[in-house]
């Protein structure tokens, strides 16, 4: 059930074509279209090169609603699978395993039409270089877009009769895509505090003050861009950026984007308000949302964002856990072939499953009519706060609270029932490595082991079962078979991942896997000439282009992901060879920090934290562990985005102080868990046990952010 969409199962009586062999669900669920598939890979370029004939790519990925949709309309279509067969090679990609090849076209796509996006749909000459291309194409002319078969036929006629216009165009595209890899060394700015105040004033001008968030619909939660405005808080005191933070989590937290049976959010909002979203679910959202939703609970101390935090949390190790502690991709918009229908409920069903009175209740407070607020059909969602909704029902707010938890229990059990959204059941190295960071963080400042154990399964996971020789990692994995060379985020959002592992537990194991994948990750991808990082690494298969990852999209990009896990790794080991490189890293974004801020919020955080003052935090356990938990959870209540924390029982000090120099001779007092405080190489008296630590870390210059 979870590989393949329900609607697909019914042509299996079809042969299959070339993708019967791959692990992809993605590719699986197209294995038995009338269309003679290929993966990407030397059996179809060759085959393209023998025939002379142009290459049909499609790029998209499991959870994309219209890659179903050009599915059924014109790839389970025999009259158009034949022309594809007849004058193309026909190459089908994920491109959650193939975010090289989905960059280099996307980009060519976006040149050429001035949009881009999934599924993506491109031509490429037998070399490999792209000529025509776009994304969704309806199977019949329809609202000004050219059907399918007439652009199949037309780029045809084009290949037979002006090929060599055609190979002079495709050479002019693929130089341009080159040149995007070579980054205009631009600005010749010192990185400096004016960046990220520039940076915050440009989001803020961005910002909706109604319902939060940034821009209009469609609405996309922007995490990181929320958490350089934390930092800025942190760092300034800046009350509209403390304003903007709490009201787009909020509103987010009280929208149908998320989901308040089940946790977790979805992957954006086709409105500006929040209500209606696009159902799907991705793993690195819920990693990134939790990330945020946690500082805003360190920063503010406000009950409601830390439960968010758990309660998304707990939908990920509920529902996107494999057994081997990896983490799944994605959860599909659509369930028995339509959108939404797993999550929407109508009204007599509510009253059915809580009886009358409970229902109209529960109906009130969620928003839940006879009409319906979605093709008449209810989105749960929170028009109001529950303190405000006690106080128009005159009840108590906490018996309120409690009443609600019960009814949504009971609904989240009868949802349980219904048939669910196909699940992309492949694990990936990048996703997986956002989702410890989160998992990581939530252990110490929720105080909950479950998600340490959690973040240790999938890191332990990804350490022993997805590794080429040479300590290189792999990019994916499903089926009992990891594959495919891992790209520059892999390497850069797990190192961060084990890094944020170690500080909050203090296991050896993590802070060696942080640095050993450090060492590989500079060898492998680092550009020599020009600085930063390239999104291949040097063992990777040639392609037209090496691209630089350098914009973030829905997730961060590579280099700026490099830059953070590599200037919080050097500032832990004192190891300034891997400052610089993640200073060389920041140093190639600069174009994009000065012109496009917005794009650049994980290169923020990271320059945040590389201007900050270093706060080091070396936490040496006494003779009681209860005690050395405590100390930790302390430190994590409190948000300090530029701390770095080093715990270590007595007998690991001595032997980690080798990697960790800020562990060297520091005893644990009278065997009690004793913490070290430095900030900037200025170390303060040594502090004995959790009042000693809080007493401590009140007296560091106050966050201005810190209590209200």
């Amino acid at each position: 059930m979870d590989t393949t969409r329900s609607d697909a199962s019914h042509h299996h009586d079809r042969p299959a074509n070339q993708l019967a062999g791959e692990t992809s669900p993605y590719l699986l669920q197209h294995a038995h279209n009338p269309v003679d598939w290929h993966p990407w890979g030397p059996g179809a370029i060759n085959r393209a090169r023998s025939e002379n004939k142009p290459i049909f790519l499609s790029i998209g990925y499991s959870a994309c609603h219209w890659c179903h949709v050009m599915e059924r309309e014109s790839f389970e279509n025999p009259a158009i699978a034949a022309v594809m067969n007849e004058h193309f090679i026909n190459i089908k990609v994920d491109r959650e395993e193939r975010p090289d090849l989905d960059q280099i076209y996307m980009n060519a796509v976006q040149a050429m039409t001035g949009q881009g996006g999934w599924p993506m749909s491109v031509f490429l000459t037998p070399s490999l270089e792209p000529f025509y291309g776009g994304t969704y194409f309806p199977p019949t002319d329809s609202r000004g877009m050219p059907g399918f078969p007439r652009v199949l036929l037309s780029v045809h006629r084009a290949w037979e009769e002006r090929r060599d216009e055609i190979l002079g165009a495709a050479t002019e595209m693929t130089e341009r895509l080159r040149a995007m890899g070579e980054i205009a060394a631009g600005s010749q700015q010192p990185l400096e505090l004016r960046q990220l105040d520039q940076a915050a004033r440009a989001l803020l001008k961005n910002f909706d003050s109604t319902h939060g968030g940034f821009g209009s619909a469609p609405k996309f939660p922007h995490p990181m861009d929320l958490r350089v405005l934390l930092r800025q808080v942190a760092r300034t005191g800046d009350d509209a950026a403390l304003h903007a933070v709490k009201l787009t989590l909020d509103k987010m937290a009280r929208g149908g984007i998320y989901d308040h049976l089940g946790g977790g959010f979805a992957r954006y909002s086709t409105d500006e308000r929040w209500l209606v979203p696009h159902f799907e679910k991705m793993l690195y959202d819920n990693a990134l949302l939790s990330s945020v939703y946690l500082e805003a609970f360190q920063l503010t101390g406000a009950a409601r964002f830390g439960q968010v935090a758990r309660e998304t949390l707990d939908y990920v190790l509920r529902r996107m856990t494999a057994e081997e502690g990896g983490f799944y991709s994605t959860e599909d918009a659509d369930s028995e072939g339509e959108e939404g229908k797993y999550y929407v409920w109508s009204l007599a069903e509510i009253n059915e499953v809580l009886g009358a009175g409970r229902g109209k209740t529960f109906c009130y407070v969620y928003d839940v009519t006879a009409a319906g607020n979605w093709d008449s059909q209810n989105i749960l969602n929170l028009p109001r706060p529950l303190d405000q909704a006690a106080r128009l029902l005159s009840r108590d707010e906490a018996e309120l609270i409690a009443e609600l938890a019960e009814s949504r229990a009971q609904l989240l059990a009868v949802r349980e029932g219904r048939v669910p959204p196909a699940k992309d059941t492949k694990i990936l190295v990048s996703w997986n490595g956002l989702m410890i960071a989160a998992l990581a963080v939530a252990g110490r400042a929720l105080k909950a082991p479950r998600c340490l154990d959690a973040a240790a399964r999938a890191a332990g996971f990804i350490l022993d079962r997805m590794r080429a020789q040479g300590a290189r990692l792999l990019h994916t994995y499903k089926d009992g078979q990891a594959k495919l060379n891992a790209y520059l985020d892999d390497y850069a959002n797990l190192i961060d991942g084990l890094t944020r592992l170690y500080e909050a537990t203090g296991q050896p194991r993590w802070i060696d896997g942080a640095l050993d994948l450090a060492r590989v990750m500079i060898d492998e991808f680092a550009d020599a000439e020009q600085g930063g990082f390239f999104y291949t690494g040097k063992s990777h298969e040639a392609l037209i282009a090496r691209t630089k990852d350098l914009f973030d999209n829905a997730t961060p990009s590579g280099n700026a992901m490099a830059a953070t896990a590599l200037v919080r790794l050097g500032a832990l080991t004192g190891r300034d060879d891997l400052r610089s490189a993640g200073r060389a890293a920041l140093d190639a974004v600069k174009v994009v920090l000065e012109n496009a801020p917005s794009a650049a919020g994980q290169s923020l955080i990271a320059l945040d934290f590389e201007l900050a003052p270093i706060r080091e935090l070396a936490v040496v356990a006494g003779a009681g562990s209860q005690e050395f938990h405590d100390v930790l959870e302390a430190i994590y209540a409190r948000f300090l985005p530029g701390a770095v924390v080093a715990p270590a029982t007595q007998e690991q000090a001595a032997a980690l102080a080798a990697l960790v120099p800020m562990l060297a001779d520091r005893p644990a007092r009278d065997n009690r868990t004793t913490t070290y405080i430095c900030e900037n190489s200025a170390c303060q008296e040594p502090v004995v046990g959790v009042d000693g630590v809080i007493t401590a870390l009140g007296k560091l210059e106050p966050a201005p952010g810190q209590g209200r």
